[in-house]
């Protein structure tokens, strides 16, 4: 349950990264740490900072480059790659055409997600069929971006081991039929700089994404380093800054993991606001659960938060889907 915290927790987590593979790691001093550590962001805040992750400064850099570059093309030129039913729902979408609980919100982004073959999840899988958008310009977009969703993949696999030995499971108690075969989302995301041009100092409505939890298990956020945009709200409903720390990823957890843990993680709300007359991009990985997994409390979180499991069982995709055809408002 997330509680007053006033800042979100950095964790070095380079012991757990070195020593993911071992099934003895929790023996480690080092690691043993880090398994602290991921537990108490998890149970106090929902949200903390990861260093020492081993994806190079230089991609992540070059990822939100490139996302500069697309999004400050002629819109005609973005329109190439629009989303739309018979793309899968994935592809470029301008200003204003996400919403959150009934508002547009203020950033335009390209929606990737991991390819889903013809009938691969029957029916409720057709919304996705299909394969991603990329732009042809920048050149490089594809590759990077590719090459990018795969380190986050490996990356999100080790942080959820260590948070599966600090829920006091196996190191594997994660994967499986859980996460042994993970979906997972990408969002490029532009949100355009503040303009006084209306004689105000903010537009009417300034919110680039509206207040909301992350669906899956866990998200990593790689932000612009020179504007603080991300907002977590804490317990008393103040609103603690996501201050851009250089060359760490904001990692948050979802919805489908305080199922999994009977709420005792919480996916905590967030939102972003760039008040910054500088355009900011963010480039958002969700690591998620098998796409036809049932998802549903642990035994052993169940037996932690008082006996009684708390949520209804969910199939994940079956969420997902839903969010998608109701463009996630």
């Amino acid at each position: 349950m997330a509680t007053d915290f006033k800042s979100i927790p950095l964790i070095d987590i380079s012991p757990l990264v070195a020593k993911w593979d071992d099934p003895n790691m929790a023996e480690d001093k080092g690691v043993a740490g880090v398994i602290r550590q991921l537990d108490q962001a998890c149970r106090e805040a929902g949200f903390f900072y990861v260093k020492g992750h081993g994806i190079p400064e230089s991609l992540m850099k070059e990822v939100k480059d490139a996302a500069h570059k697309y999004f400050a093309l002629p819109y005609e030129e973005k329109l190439k790659i629009k989303m739309s039913a018979a793309t899968g729902h994935r592809g470029y979408q301008r200003i204003g055409e996400n919403i959150t609980k009934g508002k547009p919100d203020i950033h335009e982004a390209i929606d990737c997600y991991r390819e889903v073959k013809k009938g691969m999840y029957g029916d409720f899988g057709n919304p996705l069929e299909g394969s991603n958008e990329w732009p042809l310009d920048p050149p490089n977009f594809k590759e990077a971006m590719q090459e990018y969703i795969s380190l986050c993949t490996d990356l999100s696999r080790k942080i959820m081991r260590g948070i599966a030995l600090a829920l006091g499971g196996s190191i594997d108690e994660l994967e499986a039929e859980i996460a042994g075969d993970p979906f997972w989302v990408l969002r490029i995301i532009g949100y355009p700089g503040v303009s006084c041009s209306n004689g105000h100092d903010l537009p009417i409505n300034d919110v680039g994404c509206g207040a909301h939890t992350d669906y899956g298990l866990l998200t990593l956020v790689n932000q612009d380093d020179d504007i603080t945009a991300l907002q977590v709200r804490n317990l008393s409903g103040e609103w603690i800054s996501a201050v851009p720390i250089p060359g760490t990823f904001v990692c948050n957890i979802g919805d489908m993991l305080k199922i999994i843990t009977n709420g005792l993680y919480e996916s905590t709300l967030h939102r972003v606001i760039n008040n910054s007359p500088k355009y900011r991009v963010c480039v958002a990985y969700f690591y998620e659960t098998n796409f036809d997994a049932k998802i549903e409390p642990l035994d052993i979180c169940t037996e932690r938060t008082g006996g009684t499991k708390k949520f209804k069982a969910t199939i994940y995709g079956e969420h997902l889907v839903s969010k998608v055809l109701t463009n996630f408002g």
